[in-house]
């Protein structure tokens, strides 16, 4: 059985050693220049520089065939510490009908390969509709939610994730179906099963059965409508010109017991509305608001917590990070978990300060409010944490663009979960902004 074990142990690393090179070097191999013909038969480069600035602010390296994606190259969190790796989608020099989307990444802390094979094909062209199949085994942080449709989001810095300790494991297999209704419409269903296994010590207790780790059998179903998008339509394609508020995203789950070995029977919906009031191309205001319910068997890996970006040090200056986008900076990691939950987040970004020609910092005014609450609080063994019945606050501000990109935040925690310690209400950090 051991020789086994560890045959099988070698058998997948090599098989992840060999994706890594592969991609590696399907990347060096494919570096020259895409080249396509003009009206007057001259070639010229494919990929202009806007095109190229737009694929690096969605994160991606373009080559010939394959686009690297530089989401998995270096990140670092309290469970892996860093995690480095590669990953890369094929484009449509490669095919316009398949696709392949995989990565590898190594965690130098706990000593472990995470991977994702997937790969898709298109059924039609005119509705952008592809079947997509994916194998993942890798690490999810608990109480995160997720919308499948949201589109590629991409940080050269992801802050929350520094200081995230909470993480559950998962084997999980999808298959995905990605079809637009209307240019205003998107949708994505995915029905996948997953095995789960938290990193940390937790039981979920239902009548007289403890689950450690347990399988859960998921469906899927998120839209996305954004009916004041304008479009550019052409005679071989729909691009869109630019992007109209308010936006409307709408998720719900359902999780099924005894079918594929899954453990649950739950049912969870989230909705997401985001609205951008603009006043001059400098000053402008964005208001989002996101909720969410979970009902049923539901254990705390797939709960909601509030965004929560702020660590447990006894001094604000050990506390001192870097600002997340939308989450509560005052917020201690792991303090409160929900399911059901609501959340209003202003920001109103002022004229910047015109220094000189480059130099024109931005203070940006915000506001947070969550509201959440749990039921049968007591199934969740072995961690501590509260609800936020009681209305969580903060108020701040930022200070954006001081320096290469950063500035400096501040944030102040009032309301029912006030703190007695003055300090312990206050989060200083630094902010990074950098537009492509």
């Amino acid at each position: 059985m051991l020789f086994k074990l560890i045959h099988y142990q070698f058998s997948m690393h090599k098989c992840l050693l060999f994706l890594l090179i592969t991609l590696g070097s399907y990347a060096l191999h494919s570096q020259e220049p895409i080249h396509q013909k003009d009206s007057s038969g001259v070639e010229t480069d494919s990929i202009s520089k806007i095109d190229y600035l737009k694929y690096l602010g969605n994160g991606f390296f373009p080559t010939k065939f394959l686009n690297l994606d530089l989401r998995y190259l270096v990140k670092f969190n309290q469970y892996e510490g860093f995690r480095t790796g590669l990953g890369g989608v094929t484009n449509d020099e490669f095919s316009e009908k398949y696709r392949i989307n995989s990565y590898v990444v190594y965690g130098f802390k706990d000593h472990r390969f995470k991977y994702r094979i997937g790969g898709g094909f298109r059924i039609n062209e005119v509705s952008d509709t592809w079947i997509n199949l994916s194998y993942t085994d890798d690490l999810q942080e608990t109480g995160s939610s997720s919308f499948l449709t949201d589109k590629r989001f991409f940080q050269f810095f992801e802050p929350r994730l520094l200081n995230i300790d909470l993480f559950h494991k998962h084997i999980t297999k999808a298959i995905n179906i990605e079809h637009n209704l209307t240019n205003h419409l998107v949708t994505e269903t995915e029905f996948a099963i997953s095995k789960i296994e938290p990193t940390y010590n937790y039981n979920f207790v239902i009548g007289d059965q403890t689950f450690r780790s347990y399988d859960i059998s998921t469906a899927r179903i998120s839209a996305q409508w954004s009916p004041f998008n304008r479009f550019d339509t052409t005679t071989y394609d729909v691009t869109s010109e630019k992007e109209g508020f308010p936006q409307f995203t709408l998720q719900v789950t359902q999780s099924f017991k005894n079918i594929l070995n899954g453990d649950f029977n739950f049912f969870k919906a989230d909705f997401r509305t985001r609205h951008k009031i603009t006043y001059n191309d400098a000053v402008f205001s964005e208001i989002v608001f996101s909720s969410g319910l979970a009902t049923g068997n539901t254990p705390l890996t797939h709960l909601y917590h509030a965004y929560p970006n702020n660590i447990t040090k006894e001094t604000v200056l050990q506390r001192f990070s870097v600002a997340g986008i939308n989450s509560f900076e005052t917020m201690y990691f792991n303090e409160f978990f929900s399911d059901r939950f609501a959340i209003l987040q202003l920001k109103h970004f002022v004229k910047p300060f015109k220094i000189s020609e480059r130099y024109k910092p931005q203070l940006v005014l915000i506001s947070r409010f969550a509201f959440g609450d749990m039921n049968d609080i007591e199934r969740h063994q072995n961690i501590t944490f509260g609800t936020i019945n009681k209305g969580y606050s903060e108020a701040g501000f930022e200070i954006n663009k001081l320096l290469f990109g950063f500035g400096l935040s501040f944030a102040y925690r009032y309301g029912g979960y006030h703190l007695p310690e003055f300090a312990d209400n206050i989060a200083a950090k630094f902010t990074f902004n950098v537009s492509l």
